[in-house]
């Protein structure tokens, strides 16, 4: 019997902060599961044809975010599949619900200091620019730990090797889907 069947019933959208490996970590995942990829930030780039920077700088963070709603709305419509999310998109309220309604949503969650650690070898995240990463990190989970924590699924990756994270992942998706929680009344139907 394929333990990973129930997995694949519904997308796996990851959200958390940046470097926490959402990406990498979702490649990973969706090829354990043997299930399709999706990086919304590349799909915001190819559907706007330029970069997240450019986007930032040219037109400003709320084009963005509004080009990553309709993105993931999109990409939602597609079959299941592991979706990596931008930092920020699950603190939009309609992404959020979305996201929630048509996927599981697991929060990939690291220390602050692992994070900033992994942020500081790239340049190309634009909230970064000029700014001390460890600074922007903890005013980001100030801001958004409270949004992330709505997400169905926590998983604490620590500093782990990614493949020791998809297992983690794993283990969790399968508890969940071994004991779904109880149908809140207030949700949007699934």
């Amino acid at each position: 019997m394929d333990r990973f069947a129930p997995l694949r019933l519904r997308t796996i959208a990851l959200v958390g902060l940046m470097g926490v490996g959402k990406s990498s970590v979702g490649r990973r995942l969706a090829n354990a599961l043997d299930l399709p990829f999706r990086d919304a930030d590349l799909e915001v780039e190819a559907a706007a044809g330029r970069s997240i920077s450019d986007i930032f700088s040219d037109l400003g963070e709320a084009a963005f975010r509004e080009g990553e709603r309709r993105v993931i709305a999109r990409l939602l419509d597609e079959p299941p599949h592991v979706l990596a999310t931008g930092g920020g998109a699950f603190m939009s309220p309609e992404s959020r619900a979305i996201l929630k309604s048509r996927a599981v949503t697991v929060w990939l969650k690291a220390d602050l200091e692992v994070l900033a650690r992994r942020v500081s070898r790239k340049d190309t995240r634009p909230l970064l620019v000029g700014r001390d990463p460890l600074e922007v990190l903890r005013e980001l989970a100030q801001a958004r730990y409270p949004a992330y924590g709505q997400a169905e699924i926590i998983v604490e990756t620590g500093d782990a090797a990614h493949h020791v994270t998809v297992e983690q992942v794993i283990r969790a998706l399968s508890a969940y889907f071994e004991n779904p929680p109880p149908a809140n009344p207030e949700d949007p139907p699934q």
